[in-house]
C-alpha cells in the first residue's frame, strides 16, 4: 500500500451563533481544512482514503492558510510512503520543515495528516481506532461545553437544563469575563440547573497569577471539579504556584504543543489534568505519548473537543476521565454518529478514525 495523492478542501460557514469565552468571540469566521490522503491499496482489494480535519473557530483565511503550508511543505513527503509507517512519515515532514519552524501553526497541518494516516491504518485493519490503538474502556463519561456567555442568565441556564435533559450529566462553563461575583453566580446557576451534576469552570487565559489565585480560592468555595487554563500556556511557574495553592484540581493543556510540552508541565508540578487539543497536540502520535505519560505520572486526561477522533484515543488511555462536547443531537458533520448512554459517549464501531464527513457537507461549504 502507497501514498499517492493529498487532497486539500477549504470550508467556509456561514455565520451561525455569536457566543463568547473569557477573550474569544465566535461565530463571524468559521471554517475549517479537510485534509484526504489516497492510497493505491487498501482493504480487501479497494483503495482507501484517510480523513483529517482542522477546525477554525474565528480566525479569517485561516484554513486557506494552511492549506497552502500542507500543499506545499507538508503532503510532497508523504507520496510514495506506506502509511502504516506514520512515524517515520512524519519525521520526513518534520525534516522538511525545520529549518523554518515546526511548530505552532504549521504543527497543525502534521496533526491533520497524522489523523489521516491512523484513518487509513485502521480501516485497512477493518478495525475502530480503540480497538486498534488497544482499548482500555467502551466508552467514556462526557460534559456539555454549553456554559457560555449568553445575551441574559435565563439562556445560560437553559442551555445547561437543556444539557441535562439530552442525558448529560456534567457541563463546563465559562468564568473571567466579567467580575468574580458575576463568575460565582454562573457556577451557582448552573449547579441548579444540573442538580447532583459536577461544573467545571474555563477561564481561557484571561487571568495574571495574582487574579488566578484569587479566584481559584472562590471557585473552590463552590466545589466546581476542575479550574481550566487560568494563565497563559507560557506561565508554567504561575500554573505551579496555583497547582501548589489550590486543591482545586488545575486543568490545562489545549494551547499546548505536541508531548514535549506537556512533559515540561509534568515535569514542573504545574499541572493536575492534562488536556490535549487535536490540534495542537500533534494528532494521535503524540496524543498517545501525551497519554502514556499521564497513565506514568498518573495524571487524568481529558479531551480538548469533541468528534469521533477523540472518543477512539480517549477510549484506548487508562487514566482518561472525560470527552469534551457539546450536544449530540441533530448530527451532520462526520459520516460517523456518536451516541451516548448514561452519560458516557460509546465506541464507535465503524473502522477507521471516524472522521470522515458528509459529502453534502463539502459540497455545500467548499470555498477552495
Amino acid at each position: 500500500m502507497k501514498i499517492i495523492r493529498v487532497e486539500t478542501i477549504v470550508l467556509q460557514f456561514f455565520p451561525g451563533k455569536v457566543i463568547k469565552d473569557a477573550i474569544h468571540t465566535f461565530g463571524a469566521d468559521r471554517g475549517g481544512l479537510v485534509v484526504k490522503v489516497y492510497t493505491d491499496d487498501g482493504y480487501e482489494g479497494a483503495a482507501l482514503a484517510g480523513w483529517g480535519y482542522i477546525f477554525f473557530g474565528m480566525v479569517r483565511n485561516a484554513a486557506v492558510t494552511l492549506k497552502t503550508m500542507v500543499d506545499n511543505l507538508l503532503a510532497p513527503v508523504m507520496i510514495g510512503e506506506d502509511p502504516h509507517l506514520i512515524r517515520h512519515i512524519r519525521r520526513k515532514m518534520w525534516d522538511n520543515i525545520e529549518y523554518v519552524g515546526a511548530s505552532d501553526f504549521l504543527h497543525m497541518g502534521v496533526a491533520a495528516l497524522d489523523v489521516a494516516l491512523y484513518d487509513i491504518v485502521t480501516k485497512a485493519a477493518n478495525l475502530p481506532g480503540w480497538k486498534w490503538f488497544g482499548a482500555a474502556r467502551t466508552s467514556i463519561p462526557a460534559y456539555a461545553m454549553v456554559g457560555w456567555y449568553y445575551d441574559s442568565d435565563r439562556d445560560f441556564q437553559k442551555a445547561c437544563a437543556d444539557a441535562v435533559a439530552e442525558g448529560f450529566r456534567d457541563v463546563k462553563i465559562k468564568v473571567g469575563l466579567t467580575d468574580l461575583k458575576e463568575d460565582v453566580k454562573r457556577i451557582r446557576l448552573a449547579k441548579e440547573a444540573l442538580g447532583a451534576g459536577q461544573v467545571m469552570v474555563d477561564a481561557n487565559q484571561a487571568f495574571d497569577a495574582k487574579e488566578a489565585l484569587r479566584r481559584g480560592r472562590a471557585y473552590q468555595e463552590e466545589d466546581v471539579f476542575w479550574y481550566e487554563e487560568p494563565l497563559v500556556p507560557g506561565d508554567v511557574d504561575g500554573y505551579v504556584m496555583l497547582t501548589q495553592s489550590l486543591d482545586v484540581p488545575i486543568a490545562t493543556g489545549e494551547n499546548l504543543y505536541g508531548a514535549e510540552a506537556f512533559r515540561r508541565y509534568i515535569d514542573a508540578g504545574a499541572v493536575d489534568i492534562l488536556q490535549p487539543d487535536n490540534r495542537r497536540a500533534g494528532g494521535p502520535t503524540d496524543w498517545l505519548t501525551i497519554g502514556a505519560l499521564g497513565e506514568v505520572y498518573r495524571k487524568p486526561i481529558a479531551s480538548h473537543g469533541g468528534g469521533p477522533a477523540n472518543v477512539h484515543l480517549l477510549c484506548s488511555l487508562p487514566t482518561a476521565i472525560y470527552l469534551e462536547t457539546g450536544s449530540l443531537r441533530n448530527q451532520d458533520f462526520h459520516v460517523e454518529e456518536l451516541k451516548m448512554k448514561d452519560g458516557a459517549v460509546l465506541a464507535p464501531e465503524m473502522p477507521g478514525m471516524g472522521t470522515e464527513i458528509r459529502q453534502h457537507v463539502i459540497e455545500k461549504h467548499r470555498v477552495a
